[in-house]
């Protein structure tokens, strides 16, 4: 990738700032299953609900927030989202040492952190065209995806480092330090034309504009088939998520570091997919470069279920390499086409919108999980689930994109009239 963005004052603090705080979001993916589990002795299906609580929000508040987000400055509401985050995620270490920690707040805990997310990630797309030029928004994504890969590498593993040695509630602690990071190199952010600087203009009412984001995403057939493949992915995806501390622990009896050793090779597939991404837009084209990279990196995932103790642990580092970059590849294009592709004045409610619909089926992903691995065993209800992921990719069969070589630019004007 050109250094062209690390000399550019704006990108480099953002950059700084989400970077820290992926890895403080890594470390927190590991050690709040390993509060409830070490710390807490809750079952396998209280794991898989504080999963859940994570991505409730989205499906409460996700629509109505990106009407929120275009009327108000983004980087208010990302500096408001972080101390928020900051605070919830601090109190889990303050009500462990005074022996006060409950399932019941930590459950509180995700979900508030949640709801901050959503705004936060709404913001996010809009502050970023602020920050650099649409030429330069899908480098952008990669570097910022990169870094988020490069976190998932490190991220987990010190998580489980920190819990194997100072208890898990000291990564709680980490994490809450992550946002005070955050905090502070966007408020140090000087963005250019975005919503804090756009002339006022007359606006519609709240709902009016709700409404608007879900039309236009609904009546586009591009962006409706995204947003589609995502929930359906994100459904069997998150259950994995929510299974898999309690598969490599309980099930197969690994320790915390090594737990947290393999969920950190994840982060070695989206580093790659995050590096590759352009070069495989630019050489296939950028439609032909998402197919391919969920055709080829999510069947792998079915070789998640046959890990055992041993050299079979191996495949739990071949399904997260292929699965990670792949969707690492995807997010990347995928991200910077719709930000180039949604008109200015629409972009913070359809990113809402899109994502949205792309994690309502999260926390039921969780729950599904946990009712699964219940009434089954946590290894054959991965079984299901990683069938779910990798089915998912039969679905550019009738994917709207199936035949183009690049993403389309711009709307029909019939869709980009339903912002009026």
């Amino acid at each position: 990738m050109k250094a062209g963005l690390w000399r550019q004052r704006n990108f480099a603090l953002f950059w700084t700032g989400e970077s820290i705080s992926e890895v403080g979001n890594s470390v927190t993916i590991v050690v709040v299953p390993l509060v409830a589990i070490n710390v807490l002795h809750t079952s396998t299906f209280t794991v898989t609900l504080l999963n859940a609580m994570v991505w409730l929000p989205w499906l409460i508040i996700g629509v109505p927030a990106g009407a929120w987000v275009d009327r108000l400055p983004p980087r208010a509401v990302m500096l408001t989202c972080d101390a928020v985050s900051l605070a919830v995620y601090l109190s889990v270490p303050v009500a462990a040492w005074l022996g006060v920690l409950t399932v019941a707040q930590l459950i509180a805990i995700t979900l508030i952190a949640g709801a901050a997310t959503v705004f936060f990630r709404s913001a996010y797309s809009v502050m970023l065209t602020g920050i650099v030029a649409e030429p330069d928004l899908t480098e952008a994504n990669a570097k910022l995806m990169g870094s988020r890969e490069v976190s998932q590498i490190a991220g987990p593993g010190l998580g489980g480092l920190i819990a194997q040695v100072a208890g898990p509630v000291f990564g709680m602690l980490a994490d809450a330090i992550s946002f005070g990071v955050s905090l502070c190199s966007l408020t140090a952010v000087r963005p250019g034309r975005t919503r804090e600087s756009r002339e006022a203009a007359p606006r519609a009412s709240f709902r009016t504009e709700a409404a608007q984001g879900l039309r236009f995403l609904w009546r586009d057939p591009y962006l409706r088939f995204m947003a589609g493949f995502g929930a359906l992915a994100n459904l069997a995806l998150t259950g994995t998520d929510a299974l898999i501390v309690v598969f490599l622990v309980r099930v197969n009896g690994l320790s915390s570091g090594l737990a947290g050793l393999i969920l950190a090779l994840a982060g070695v597939g989206g580093l790659l997919g995050a590096v590759i991404a352009r070069p495989l837009a630019r050489r296939f084209g950028s439609a032909r470069a998402v197919v391919l990279a969920d055709v080829i990196g999510l069947p792998p995932v079915l070789l998640l279920p046959l890990t055992h103790v041993g050299p079979r642990l191996a495949f739990a580092a071949v399904a997260y390499v292929f699965l990670a970059g792949g969707v690492t590849v995807a997010n990347v294009i995928g991200a910077s086409w719709r930000q180039s592709y949604v008109p200015p004045d629409m972009l913070g409610r359809v990113s809402s919108v899109t994502m949205t619909v792309a994690y309502a089926m999260m926390p039921i992903g969780s729950v599904l999980g946990g009712v699964l691995a219940t009434a089954f065993g946590v290894r054959n209800a991965l079984w299901v689930i990683t069938a779910v992921i990798s089915a998912c990719a039969l679905l550019y069969l009738v994917s709207p994109i199936r035949h183009l070589r690049d993403m389309p630019q711009r709307p029909e004007p019939a869709f980009a009239s339903l912002r009026q």
